[in-house]
């Protein structure tokens, strides 16, 4: 079973930016953590960042070829904007769980409205490095139930 992580704009500045939001966590080090877990759960995890919207689109299109059976997403600042990262999602037929380290709906009122949540399986936020490894747990769930 293979599980996309998908980290968006800014995330490689993790460890750098916003403590009080972020932690001092890395993005390796949250990488290194999913795949612990991933192998704990019998998955393979590949984790993807960029800073490009296109770039991004392009590889949920490169999921959608290798049917992937799950894909996470913290999009960062795109979760409240990008239609176009939304429609790339849409085109996806495995669960998808979207999730963020701060609590999204306790910040600034633009933070408050995902355009993926139509779309998505749900949502994980507030929990810091945790949300990542709630939502592997969350998506590896949903991808084993659709093969029984």
């Amino acid at each position: 079973m293979k599980v996309l992580m998908l980290h968006g704009i800014n995330h490689n500045m993790f460890g750098k930016r916003d403590p009080k939001q972020y932690g001092t966590i890395t993005l390796d080090q949250i990488n290194e953590q999913l795949s612990t877990l991933g192998k704990e759960l019998g998955v393979e995890v590949q984790n993807f960042q960029t800073n490009f919207e296109g770039a991004m689109c392009e590889r949920i299109h490169q999921a959608y070829v290798d049917n992937v059976d799950a894909v996470l997403i913290n999009a960062g600042a795109w979760t409240h904007y990008s239609y176009g990262i939304r429609d790339a999602l849409a085109i996806l037929t495995c669960p998808i769980v979207e999730l963020h380290m701060s609590n999204i709906h306790a910040r600034e009122a633009f933070r408050h409205v995902s355009v993926f949540a139509e779309i998505v399986q749900g949502q994980v936020a507030g929990f810091g490095v945790d949300s990542y490894l709630l939502a592997l747990r969350t998506a590896v769930n949903h991808a084993r139930a659709r093969k029984t």
